[in-house]
């Protein structure tokens, strides 16, 4: 059937903001998924000292902004230690070198160049800035990432432990020219080493990258392209597969780099409008393999109720079974064709079991009061940043600290800060505790939380307040790995 022009153009519009991850359409019909809503995970007690919530769970009301009890924070089982910058984007990344040294790693802007100058007076400079982490309570900045990537890495920015590599590449809410950058934080963390700065991955937007550092997968939303790139030599980068007609967003590969968890962020419906999210599964032995023209096969999917858009499944394992951690961003906010809403479905989290590959389903969710379509009230919308586009209270990334047997998860959940969540009881995760500092205008916390085990703490940033250090107390730090 052909597409008259002006479709065209309408398709066009829409996945220029789906790719922003501002709007998407909810789920039509599933696709070997769960129907029933995941119900509000239990509020969980908070030690002494904490400063609790005082509204629903998850909630900053207009009531505590005008009080001044908003600008207190909102404190559970966590304590803040350090804190740096006044900005943030998607990702926090750690890791520590050869010589032993702890380094931070996070994107200053959400939308680059917008904030050019917001950056350079508050003093966190332009691109990915890194932190010299040696003291937690006072985080030093060493370096400003300013290649072309760097500047505008969006959702793509990526550390691989086992060869030291920062690897990010250029895109944005239109998908900018897919320039792969790949620095080497082997032996100085601090002083990252720029290896390469090459056009080699299409477009840009979302990424995933292969745990043996070999394969770095490129998704650019608006390009409708997934993109394999093979970094063995991370000087001369050189693309190995390209998948076209995909509106794919996060991805991330089992331990063997042969199995690919893509958050699919739909297709397009009659009018277009995307409907459909979903996770997919694929099997991409042959671009692992450097086979001879690679082909990546689909093997399972499945959706759920409340779905938004897909935003990334963090794979973890339990007892010898395989799940993922997927996480949806924002609301839905398209109503029939182009009638925005600010109260439609969100996604929030949710754990999803991958041991058969063909057949993967939702074992559970990670949802708070504020998520339930029977509390988002005109009340509700009414507090400061709930029904911005943008965000809201909707969920945006997950991380867990161990791919092997984790027990706690923490997710930036945007107006509600950053969460953690027990999951020893996969079918029944439970709140354990949170961390959130919201603005006059609404918290948002968008970065994938970073793990430092070894001193209890959780570092994430809030796009309007920046990096923060915060410390796991009582019975959350005791869900730590030992």
């Amino acid at each position: 059937m052909r597409t008259s022009p002006a479709a065209g153009w309408r398709q066009l519009t829409v996945a220029c903001l789906a790719a922003g991850a501002v709007v998407a359409g909810g789920v039509v019909a599933a696709v070997g998924g769960e129907e029933a809503l995941a119900p509000a995970v239990p509020v969980t007690a908070c030690a002494p000292g904490s400063l609790p919530e005082t509204d629903l769970q998850g909630r900053v009301p207009a009531a505590d902004h005008a009080s001044g009890r908003a600008a207190q924070g909102y404190t559970c089982n966590t304590a803040p230690v350090g804190q740096h910058g006044k900005t943030g984007g998607f990702k926090t990344l750690r890791y520590t070198d050869a010589r032993g040294r702890t380094c931070a790693f996070y994107d200053s802007t959400r939308m680059f160049p917008t904030d050019v100058v917001t950056n350079l007076l508050n003093g966190n400079g332009l691109g990915v800035v890194v932190l010299d982490m040696t003291n937690p309570a006072k985080p030093l900045k060493t370096a400003n990432l300013i290649t072309p990537a760097m500047l505008s890495p969006h959702e793509s920015l990526l550390v691989n432990e086992k060869r030291g590599l920062l690897v990010a590449v250029m895109g944005n809410v239109l998908t900018a020219p897919g320039i792969l950058d790949i620095y080497d934080i082997k032996n100085d963390c601090r002083r990252p080493r720029l290896l390469s700065s090459t056009p080699s991955a299409l477009f840009g937007h979302e990424s995933g990258l292969s745990p043996d550092g070999r394969t770095f997968w490129s998704t650019g939303s608006v390009g409708f392209n997934l993109t394999a790139v093979d970094i063995t030599e991370p000087r001369l980068p050189r693309p190995i597969f390209t998948k076209t007609g995909v509106i794919y967003h996060g991805i991330r590969l089992a331990d063997d780099g042969n199995t690919m968890y893509v958050a699919n962020m739909g297709t397009f419906n009659q009018n277009a409008v995307l409907d459909a999210p979903s996770l997919r599964v694929y099997d991409v032995s042959d671009v692992q393999a450097r086979r001879p023209s690679p082909a990546i096969r689909l093997l399972g999917e499945t959706t759920w109720a409340e779905a938004s858009i897909p935003q990334v499944a963090e794979p973890f394992t339990r007892g010898g079974r395989k799940y993922v951690l997927e996480v949806d961003e924002f609301s839905d906010l398209f109503g029939d064709g182009f009638t925005f809403r600010t109260d439609g479905p969100v996604g929030a989290a949710r754990i999803i079991d991958v041991t058969d590959p063909t057949s993967p389903y939702v074992v559970s969710g990670l949802r708070l009061q504020v998520h339930q379509p029977e509390n988002r009230t005109e009340e509700l919308f009414a507090d400061p940043g709930a029904s911005s586009p943008l965000g809201g209270y909707s969920a945006h990334y997950c991380s867990v600290p161990t791919r092997d047997n984790p027990r706690i998860v923490a997710c930036s959940m945007i107006g509600s800060g950053l969460r953690l969540f027990d999951i020893r009881d996969l079918e029944n995760p439970r709140e354990i505790g949170y961390f959130n500092k919201p603005g006059t205008g609404g918290s948002n916390a968008l970065s994938q939380p970073a793990w430092d085990v070894a001193r209890s703490m959780v570092w994430f940033t809030d796009a309007s307040s920046g990096f923060y250090a915060v410390r796991l107390n009582g019975a959350a730090r005791a869900l730590l790995p030992r």
